[in-house]
């Protein structure tokens, strides 16, 4: 036996990768699968909203939102890789190439103008639903906001939970927290309560129920980190209007990872490193 224990120590190791997470889109939700997934699965609203400038104190339907249709252009065999294509009422296209790995969602975004008049779409909001992976969701009352003691972003270099320092309580609507991004207008974001702070990165995540988890989702550009009020965070992505003609490119992650967030800082900002 200690022959034998001594040969197997002289082959070599075998790495068995994780497997893929998998992804589906139906009736404008995004939804993502995996074996350990707390709270089994889950949920993005893709895309809740394109968005109009002038917003943070306008009637969110009359004046902020800009109409669009989403079509499921293609769909891998094995559901890791998937194309969508939105259709905005001013002309404007935006395709999104969304591929799972083992933990991670990775997002490829392109938007383009087509036509000769300038789009006012300035940002977009992927509404993500973490209920469930916190452990504090409750199903029957969609407006619960027990879930955000879970939820965090960093302030002033620190992973900061919510409710952070100098919670804003009053907006056109609420509940919600608004953090604008670097260099945003505080006049072009979500109508509700503004946060003082600017973020100190583009993250925004949640623990799981057994603090074994975390989840998180950053774009680059963003608009706002956003607390929603449906159970869910936004990481929204930035556009800053079109010119006739352009095309502009966006990029994302959804990290679904072991709770180490130190680590998940450092791969953050070598995912999102100036190119």
């Amino acid at each position: 036996m200690p022959r034998l224990i001594a040969l197997l120590a002289l082959l070599p190791s075998v790495s068995l990768a994780a497997p893929p997470l998998t992804i589906d889109w139906h009736d404008n939700l995004l939804t993502i699968h995996g074996d350990d997934i707390p709270g089994g699965q889950i949920e993005i609203w893709y895309l809740e909203a394109y968005c109009r400038p002038n917003s943070t104190d306008a009637d969110w339907d009359k004046h902020t939102v800009i109409g669009h249709k989403t079509e499921l252009i293609r769909r891998n065999d094995d559901g890791t890789r998937l194309e969508l294509r939105d259709t905005l009422k001013d002309g404007v296209t935006v395709t999104h190439v969304i591929t799972a790995g083992p933990d991670e969602i990775d997002f490829q975004i392109t938007a383009h103008n087509p036509t000769d008049e300038a789009s006012e779409a300035h940002w977009a909001q992927p509404c993500v639903r973490v209920g469930a992976f916190t452990g504090l969701g409750d199903p029957k009352d969609r407006g619960s906001q027990a879930y955000i003691e879970r939820c965090w972003i960093f302030q002033n270099g620190r992973l900061a939970t919510m409710p952070t320092a100098d919670w804003a309580t009053k907006a056109r609507y609420v509940p919600g927290q608004v953090w604008a991004g670097p260099g945003v207008p505080l006049t072009d974001v979500n109508p509700r309560p503004l946060s003082p702070h600017v973020p100190s990165n583009g993250l925004i995540g949640c623990f799981s129920g057994d603090g074994e988890h975390v989840l998180a989702i950053a774009f680059d550009p963003y608009q706002e980190l956003f607390q929603g009020v449906i159970q869910c965070i936004h990481s929204d992505f930035r556009l800053g209007g079109l010119a006739p003609g352009e095309t502009k490119q966006v990029r994302g992650k959804l990290y679904l990872t072991g709770n180490d967030i130190p680590a998940l800082v450092e791969r953050y900002q070598r995912d999102f490193a100036p190119k």
